[in-house]
């Protein structure tokens, strides 16, 4: 009998039209995004999740795959879908993605994969020992779009810490970084230090 694959859906803060899906299980080692079906074709996972209703793009990085929905947006109705069509895709024991897309990833994603690994080797590692963790949600051309969460959320060293240790490190060892966007809802956090006045 087939182990039941595990998956946890979390919409994302900053973007209620975009919903993350994190298997129990590694899908693919590094990124990789698929902004249309066209640039799908050949790669059997994201093929499969562009055949349903109002896929608009589809990331697929380590365990975790973020699809963007064409508004109006119902994750509840399309969750399920989303569900079987990735737990078919483990069944097929097909490869994910193909090596023709690899190849072809655009420089957002090559940036993407060198700045998700000093956040996982070098900044994560450090705010760990404070209860914090910072995410990288996106990149758009060279901005970048992170969040802060755990004890960084709501914390008043956080400007402090994304400004003089993330941003300082990223920008050391990237230079071709752009701006860095802080996406994190702070009032919302356990010690919040933005009052709504300032939001």
């Amino acid at each position: 009998m087939e182990p039941i694959v595990k998956i946890r859906a979390e919409i994302l803060q900053h973007d209620p039209n975009s919903c993350r899906f994190t298997v129990d299980r590694v899908l693919f080692r590094g990124f990789i995004r698929f902004g249309t079906s066209e640039r799908a074709k050949g790669s059997a996972l994201p093929e499969r999740l562009f055949a349903l209703p109002r896929v608009a793009a589809v990331m697929i990085q380590g365990q975790e795959i973020t699809i963007k929905q064409a508004p109006p947006v119902d994750w509840r109705a399309s969750g399920a879908g989303i569900g079987a069509a990735i737990r078919a895709h483990i069944q097929s024991g097909e490869a994910p993605i193909s090596e023709e897309a690899v190849k072809s990833a655009p420089d957002e994603d090559k940036l993407r994969e060198k700045i998700q690994t000093i956040l996982d080797e070098q900044i994560n590692p450090g705010i760990a020992s404070h209860g914090g963790t910072i995410s990288l949600l996106d990149v758009r051309g060279n901005k970048v779009y992170i969040q802060m969460g755990g004890g960084c959320q709501g914390c008043s060293s956080a400007s402090a810490t994304l400004r003089s240790g993330v941003e300082t490190t990223l920008r050391e060892q990237i230079p071709e970084i752009g701006e860095i966007f802080d996406t994190t809802d702070h009032a919302s956090g356990t010690n919040p230090y933005y009052s709504a006045a300032h939001v």
